[in-house]
């Protein structure tokens, strides 16, 4: 089922749901299982699953020269999202992005999810090489989310690369995209970005996904000049609990994001990571309660592959 569909059948309740990480290659996909497996108490409609581009390293040679190898750490998208389906009878919504792949791998990707049954993607430029200041599109590849949607978009119409492809039957994905309440860190300003995400959702996306925020009032306005600037499809917040006090430095800087001064503070203060673990579940929790009563459509979680924050949340919520 799309996830507009999903949200036109809940009519106005707040639905929960949550967003994983494959596995690191090499592990059992039983230990994801574990982690799922206790949030299915709160009935998500449906799970995103990340993907992940390739990550370079330098193995040494016998002759002692470095050998650049390109390794993907986190493989497995697509056959988790048809693991979720097969277990769990609910939608798998994988994210699709332009590193590391180029349009045909892109396409083929997409056919092994249509073949599946995968009825929604959300479409992302996804994160730089870490040896790499800026991103870099593969060669043939996508260099912003708008190109990869367009790529979708065209499938859904039945349009291949292959423009000789006899009778090609389209596909039906429901396309969600990346919404940044604080703006995406490579816009210069907060309406620039918006005038980007407005080009998507006339594009052909469907629903819009937030990057994580700790200030409601982030999400509110955001959520106001989207409507004012005619960008009306459902605005999905994204939230994370904070679970250690080490994220108060490493989620500003990773995410480009703010956090508020009373939430910092608490955590500063927090004897250990235990403390900060309470004090970012609480927080989340009031979070969550104020969205819900202005009647977000989804609480949509960035669990980062624990679950018993997130379990915690949702006990205290659905």
């Amino acid at each position: 089922m799309k996830i507009t569909e999903h949200l036109a059948k809940a009519n106005g309740t707040t639905l929960f749901s949550f967003e994983i990480l494959p596995p690191l290659k090499g592990e059992n996909i039983k230990n994801l299982f574990g982690h799922i497996d206790p949030l299915m108490e709160f009935k998500p409609p449906f799970i995103d699953v990340t993907y992940h581009r390739e990550e370079y390293v330098y193995k040494k040679r016998e002759n002692g020269l470095l050998e650049k190898r390109s390794i993907r750490k986190r493989p497995g998208t697509v056959g988790i999202c048809a693991a979720i389906k097969n277990k769990y009878n609910i939608d798998a919504v994988p994210h699709i992005i332009c590193g590391g792949f180029n349009k045909e791998e892109t396409e083929n990707a997409l056919i092994d999810l249509d073949f599946l049954g995968i009825d929604n993607v959300l479409v992302l430029q996804g994160d730089a090489i870490k040896t790499e200041a800026m991103f870099v599109p593969e060669p043939d590849g996508h260099r912003f989310a708008s190109d990869l949607l367009g790529q979708v978009t065209d499938m859904n119409q039945g349009k291949y690369l292959d423009d000789e492809i006899q009778n090609p039957a389209p596909t039906e994905f429901c396309i969600g995209v990346a919404g940044y309440p604080e703006k995406h860190f490579t816009a210069p300003n907060l309406k620039t970005d918006m005038k980007y995400l407005k080009m998507k959702v006339e594009m052909g996306a469907e629903y819009v996904v937030t990057q994580m925020f700790f200030d409601n009032e982030k999400y509110f306005e955001f959520v106001d000049k989207c409507r004012e600037m005619d960008i009306n499809v459902p605005i999905i917040p994204g939230l994370k609990p904070i679970t250690t006090k080490r994220q108060t430095t490493v989620l500003p800087r990773f995410f480009h994001i703010d956090l508020p001064e009373e939430l910092a503070d608490e955590i500063d203060k927090a004897k250990d990571n235990a403390a900060a673990k309470q004090i970012g579940v609480e927080w989340c929790i009031r979070q969550s309660k104020e969205l819900m009563e202005r009647g977000v459509p989804v609480l949509h979680y960035y669990s980062m592959g624990k679950s018993d924050p997130v379990y915690q949340i949702a006990k205290a919520l659905f």
